[in-house]
């Protein structure tokens, strides 16, 4: 992966990839954005990477070379199911923290069956990363994205794949996310503050590649059903994992580093006062009915991500999980 920080680097980028004809996707609220070294321009991706954007993505796409991703999770999640049409590399330019630019699987809600089905083997090859770009974001999607980065973080210390390197990042992570989320709520205007939650978001994005687990498994159904933001469903779901998984002794070693990291003794009451900051409530507050849950439950135990978190969830335990923080 080669990464870069600061627009100006993104011409050199693509060069380095061999990317001539690149198509930018983004969506309307970056139509109008310039990107160094890009003239074909397609912005109509959809919220929660909506098969609808991709599809018309691809009726564009032509003979590009590569793809260049203008934008948060949903964007990326876009160009990269593109990206596995077409077999060509992408070059990331996120907006928010949400770390979609490190993997190569992704998700693309299919708003007709309200399902979230997944992908893989996407040519994620580069990022980008300006500090500028996120000096807009609002409240509730800067601290949503930043609580998905900091479920990268968490997850990966205890995730099957976990190496000392994404130990690492997962830690440096936790803490850029946690010193910088406050102030950055506090005033988004505040371009140190954003530097270091993007800086975090990197880290914690890098450190996912050791895998996920069950609060991401929780996040993707609710997102896929109810069209709800990924992030502040990590954010409403990773505390109860955290606690959950705190009862098994393999795992616990892992939940200790990471409130460490957090400069917390209790690790998923800081994650509930982060969420606090940008209101990310409970489960009502979002219109889940409580009479889905069962059937919430049933699908995110099904879910790859739920099925490897290290303490086995049962459709029991994630309907104990769900009924915590409905």
């Amino acid at each position: 992966m080669i990464v870069e920080w600061g627009l100006g680097e993104l011409p050199g980028v693509l060069a380095r990839l061999g990317i001539e004809r690149p198509l930018v996707i983004t969506d309307e609220v970056f139509a109008d954005v310039e990107l160094p070294g890009t003239e074909r321009r397609f912005h109509g991706a959809q919220p929660h990477a909506d098969l609808k954007g991709v599809r018309a993505a691809l009726e564009i796409a032509g003979d590009s070379d590569g793809l260049v991703a203008l934008g948060g999770g949903s964007v990326i999640d876009t160009t990269k199911a593109v990206s596995k049409e077409l077999d060509v590399p992408i070059v990331s330019v996120p907006t928010t923290y949400a770390g979609a630019e490190w993997t190569h699987w992704y998700g693309n809600r299919d708003s007709e069956t309200r399902t979230k089905p997944a992908g893989l083997d996407a040519r994620v090859e580069g990022i980008v990363y300006e500090v500028g770009l996120t000096m807009g974001l609002p409240t509730e999607p800067s601290g949503g994205t930043a609580l998905n980065a900091l479920t990268h973080a968490a997850e990966a210390l205890y995730a099957s794949g976990r190496t000392a390197d994404t130990d690492e990042h997962a830690l440096a992570g936790t803490r850029k996310i946690s010193s910088a989320l406050p102030r950055v709520i506090q005033d988004g205007s505040d371009r140190e503050a954003r530097l270091e939650l993007l800086q975090g978001a990197a880290h914690a994005g890098a450190a996912m590649l050791a895998g996920m687990a069950a609060a991401h498994g929780i996040a993707q159904v609710l997102g896929g059903r109810y069209g709800l933001p990924h992030g502040t469903m990590n954010a409403i779901a990773l505390p109860p994992v955290l606690r959950f998984n705190l009862e098994d002794p393999a795992t616990a070693p892992a939940i200790h580093a990471f409130a460490d990291a957090l400069g917390a003794d209790d690790p998923a009451a800081r994650v509930e006062e982060l969420s606090a900051l940008f209101g990310a409530g409970r489960l009502r507050d979002h219109g889940v009915p409580e009479e889905d849950l069962p059937e919430v439950a049933e699908l995110s135990a099904a879910r790859p991500a739920t099925q490897a978190n290290p303490r086995p969830v049962s459709a029991d335990d994630a309907l104990t999980i769900l009924r915590s923080v409905w």
